[in-house]
């Protein structure tokens, strides 16, 4: 019995020393700091582990660490990208500083491209790459903004100014299409046409510009990709990170419109018998308020040896410049990486969001009724300022000149505009290594988008749709669903000096749509509002619709690399899609490029100055197929004919089919430059580019009228279209020192393109004007001339009497004070047609970017310029304003008179809405795009904090703008009310009714733990 109390009192004796070994310890700290050898500077977010362990940390902003740990670890493990990774023993001391070194070859980053990735010194195509610090750079409310200024050739605008919730468009390169959609495909995490995710969320974005890039996404990557890469968890310690701002908004700009004393002078110099109103109302000042951004995002991520995850939830909401318009968001994401086994790696992405946007009419959504259109903006500028909200029975008040409408502040205050958006995706991978140079990857994934939109207009508007008929309802709802499956092997191979990588693989996406519109007039109530159509006593003819589109591709790419000096790549993808004709479904897009580090050749690798020196080429074959399903299909519609007090429904010939609609290809050269000076810290990269774009899909209005069919024009493949231009990339590391350092990043591209060949030559007329201007023509397609260009007469200035300026003639009973324009036929009269031609050009000649990145030990400052040089601006807000029969700016005061006859502006009178010359301006602008201070807190505060980092900014976005442009902002985008995303290739630069740009501050708060 004594010696089994004695041996379990020995085995207690054992684990209580053990324990108190163990307790000792954890106590143990090692503290230390990590600098760069070169130049001495501490280095933030240094990767700091416990050989052999999980146990890790970072160093903070001063490159200061702290760490745990157990007396018998052996040592530590420093990382860091661009620095060669160092193992430090620990021994008895509880302070170590350490000293990283360059490795020049990890300073040669990853860029993601189409399934897969490539040093960057082993690129042979033209890919821009935006990091994640560039995005958090300042605040942005959509993604796709930060490519902006940021990335050469590519032109990023809102969809209707600085409306909340507003669609962003990319172009890259200019445009390649008439009909098909100009935008690039968005590719995040893999998924090909996902949503843009939150700016938090995103590490990298990589812009593949040319074919040697986009040729492995065939048919979709005529006008660009966008890969997308979202943030993942590291092995080490959890993170967790509280981002947070809030910013103030205010219009840009305003204009400087007639006050009522001065709005009743000008309408009796054109109408003696006008009377002046009672009020003195100014209606920017009523409908324009300070507006509002916050965003709120949380945060945490981390892994093991085998597990890595990220985790966000984020929330946004933005109350516009412009009362009652809002947009509120809410998403998360969520990365899950997992080593199952030394041979296979599982990975999970998902994504959600809600949208919900309250929105008054503008542009973008306004409706034409009346023949005066509903859209706040510009009824706000030409709406009299003599006349009171409501009249003094409390009924709201109509324009007293010109169309009947009612007063935007009605609109914006009784009528409703809802859309509420889901949007769901999830991505699950698994990778398999087969061999040592063979892997595997199989993706499957899943997306939906759901969206529920309803407008009313209430019986209290007086001559809007919904008055008379005792309000108006309508509701539009639609499901997009897509699914994605990609299975594809990878093989890696060193062959003597050389290395190949082959890629081959097959995929397979189906998208559905479904749609659904009703609505209903004649309620006895206006607070049904969209949500009892049942209750009125007008149904409207409901509409429905489901649409479906394949395409399955095979690909494959081949990279080969001898001797660290000369690059090939080969790339070809087969592509299928059931939204062309049977005869042509199919079709192969190759590319080839060929790359030389010159700078690794003997006679130059050991040059002082030149660190970087490449050459690339590219050519291929690239495609677009991003037109509506079954257009190459004959379709039948129906009309409702009345025959004896009967409606009968009878079905007609809607649309012509096209047994041979095909593919829009783009045959795509690119010649580039690589270059870097004193250890990199000048880098240049130099691109030209030259794009044919052949089979353009257009329409062929050539068929008879008398065959009946409800649409004149059925798509066909015919027409040419070039772009061709220069881009150039400029990055410096000005000064680095210990305490301060300066970068600078520049972008510069031009692009000019023109219609080759059209339809048997002949122009193509194209209206971007709202309806109730009616004006049939604005912009022209024609041969040899560029895309999109204005049409319209050519002003020259004001008929001052007598005998008219050779060349010119004047409108139709016109007097002294009245325009002149160019006769162009010498007839002695102006006519549409015969007497107008190409009076703008809306496409710039070139675009620019120029940041500045400053810092002084915790403080950092950065100064982004962007700006567009030579794009013109067809003034349309100025077509309406000196029309006569609206209020006007006050420029219209300096108006011909007898006694003011030097102008060029044309007397006080009623006019049709010509589009001339006269309202071309130039658009060009440079703009400070974002000014940003920083200051992260000194590690001696957030350790006493508890905290990894913390992080304070303030910054201001749009704060200054340089232009001549008379309107209200240069940067116009103009959309045309129901002609779809395509509409804009052809249609750009217009000036009307745009959600004014805003100008913010933002105030930001960065937290890690």
């Amino acid at each position: 019995m004594k010696k089994t109390k004695s041996l379990k009192n020995t085995i207690l004796l054992i684990i209580g020393f053990c324990f108190a070994f163990n307790v000792n310890a954890q106590q143990k700290t090692i503290t230390g700091t990590v600098t760069a050898e070169a130049d001495g500077m501490t280095l933030p977010g240094v990767n700091v582990i416990v050989k052999g362990t999980s146990n890790g940390t970072s160093t903070d902003f001063d490159g200061n660490y702290t760490i745990n740990v157990n007396d018998n670890d052996a040592a530590l493990v420093f990382s860091y990208i661009g620095y060669k990774t160092k193992e430090v023993a620990i021994g008895n001391s509880n302070a170590l500083n350490v000293v990283l070194v360059e490795d020049l070859a990890a300073l040669d980053e990853v860029v993601v491209v189409g399934y897969g990735a490539r040093k960057k010194s082993d690129i042979t195509g033209s890919v821009s790459s935006v990091k994640s610090e560039e995005l958090n750079a300042f605040p942005v409310l959509d993604a796709a903004q930060a490519l902006q200024g940021r990335a050469a050739g590519v032109v990023v605008q809102s969809n209707n100014g600085g409306e909340p919730g507003a669609p962003i468009n990319i172009k890259i390169r200019g445009n390649t299409s008439i009909n098909a959609s100009s935008a690039p495909l968005i590719v995040v995490d893999g998924f090909v046409g996902a949503s843009m995710p939150q700016p938090n969320d995103i590490e990298s974005m990589e812009v593949l510009k040319d074919a040697s890039a986009t040729a492995i996404y065939g048919s979709r990557g005529s006008n660009g990709v966008v890969l997308v890469t979202t943030k993942k968890g590291r092995k080490g310690k959890l993170s967790v990170e509280f981002n947070s701002n809030y910013s103030v908004q205010n219009t840009a700009n305003e204009l400087d419109l007639l006050n009522a004393d001065e709005f009743a002078s000008y309408q009796t110099a054109i109408n003696p018998g006008y009377v002046q109103g009672p009020a003195n109302t100014d209606w920017q000042d009523l409908l324009y308020r300070t507006g509002s951004t916050q965003n709120h995002q949380f945060s945490f991520s981390g892994g093991s040896d085998n597990v890595n995850f990220y985790t966000s939830a984020t929330y946004f909401k933005q109350e516009g410049v412009v009362i009652n318009s809002e947009f509120e968001r809410i998403s998360f994401l969520s990365n899950v990486d997992a080593q199952v086994t030394e041979k296979l790696k599982l990975g999970m992405n998902l994504f959600g969001s809600r949208g919900t946007k309250a929105g008054v009419p503008t542009q973008s959504t306004g409706e034409t009724a009346n023949g005066g259109g509903d859209d706040v903006i510009s009824l706000m500028f030409r709406f009299a300022p003599d006349q009171p909200i409501q009249d003094a029975n409390g009924v709201n008040t109509i324009n007293s000149v010109g169309d009947n409408v009612d007063n935007p502040y009605a609109i914006a205050t009784e009528g409703v505009n809802e859309t509420k958006t889901d949007n769901y995706r999830a991505n699950l991978y698994a990778n398999y290594d087969i061999f040592e140079d063979l892997a595997f990857k199989t993706t499957f994934g899943f997306s939906t988008a759901n969206g529920n939109a309803g407008v009313f207009r209430p019986s209290t508007l007086v001559v809007t749709a919904g008055s008379g008929v005792g309000g108006r309802a309508t509701i539009e709802n639609f499901k997009r669903t897509t699914v994605l499956s990609e299975n594809y092997l990878t093989y890696n191979k060193e062959i003597g000096k050389g290395n190949l990588t082959l890629l081959g693989g097959y995929s397979y996406q189906k998208t559905s749509t479904d749609r659904f519109s009703a609505g209903a007039q004649g309620f006895t109530s206006d607070s049904f509002s969209f949500y009892n159509l049942q209750s009125g006593s007008t149904q409207l003819i409901p509409t429905s619709s489901y649409s479906e589109t394949e395409i399955q591709s095979q690909f494959g790419r081949l990279n080969f690399d001898y001797d660290d000096k000369y690059l090939l790549t080969a790339t070809v993808r087969r592509d299928g899609a059931s939204n062309f004709a049977e005869n042509e479904k199919y079709a192969i897009f190759p590319s080839g490029a060929i790359g030389w580090k010159i700078s690794n050749e003997e006679f130059l690798k050991d040059h002082d100055k030149i660190s970087n020196l490449k050459l690339r080429a590219s050519y291929g074959v690239t495609g677009n197929q991003a037109i509506a399903a079954y257009q190459s299909l004959a379709s039948f519609g129906s009309v409702f004919t009345p025959i004896n007090g009967t409606t009968v429904i009878n079905v007609t010939p809607n649309q012509v089919a096209n047994p041979d609609l095909k593919w829009e290809s783009s045959y795509q050269t690119n010649i580039g430059l690589d270059l870097g000076l004193f250890n990199n810290k000048i880098s240049l990269s130099l691109d030209y580019y030259n794009i044919d774009t052949k089979d353009l899909i257009i329409e062929d209005s050539s068929q008879p009228q008398y065959l009946g069919f409800l649409t004149a024009a059925s798509l066909r493949n015919v027409g040419e279209v070039n772009n061709k231009g220069f881009e150039i990339s400029l990055n410096t590391r000005n000064i680095s020192n210990e305490n301060f350092s300066w970068t600078t990043d520049f972008n510069w591209s031009t692009n000019k393109n023109e219609f080759v060949t059209l339809l048997n030559g002949q122009d193509i007329f194209q209206d971007a004007s709202p309806g109730y201007f009616n004006i049939p023509r604005t912009h022209i397609l024609r041969e040899g001339e560029a895309v999109g260009v204005f049409w319209g007469f050519e002003y020259q200035g004001v008929y001052q009497g007598g005998a008219l300026p050779a060349g010119t003639a004047t409108l139709s009973g016109a007097v002294a004070g009245d325009q002149l324009f160019t006769d162009i036929d010498g007839d002695g009269s102006i006519t549409p047609g015969d007497d107008q031609k190409i009076i703008g050009d809306p496409n710039p000649d070139w675009t620019f970017g120029f940041t500045n990145n400053f810092s002084y030990k915790n403080f950092d400052l950065n100064i982004f310029f962007q700006g567009s040089q030579g794009g013109d601006v067809m003034n349309l807000t100025n077509v309406q304003l000196f029309n006569g029969d609206s209020n006007a700016t006050r420029d219209i005061l300096n108006s011909w008179t007898p006694t003011n006859t030097d102008t060029n502006i044309p007397r006080a009178a009623l006019r049709g809405k010509q589009i001339s010359s006269r309202f071309v301006e130039d658009g060009s602008y440079i703009r400070l795009k974002n000014i940003a201070l920083g200051y992260n807190l000194p590690s001696n505060i957030t350790d006493k904090l508890g905290m990894d980092n913390v992080r304070l900014s303030i910054s201001a976005q749009n704060l200054l703008t340089f232009t001549d442009y008379s309107g209200l902002d240069p940067e116009v985008s103009y959309g045309v009310v129901g002609q779809g995303s395509s509409a804009s290739n052809t249609t750009n630069g217009f000036d009307f009714g745009n959600y004014p740009t805003v100008k913010s501050v933002n105030f930001s708060v960065n937290l890690k733990f």
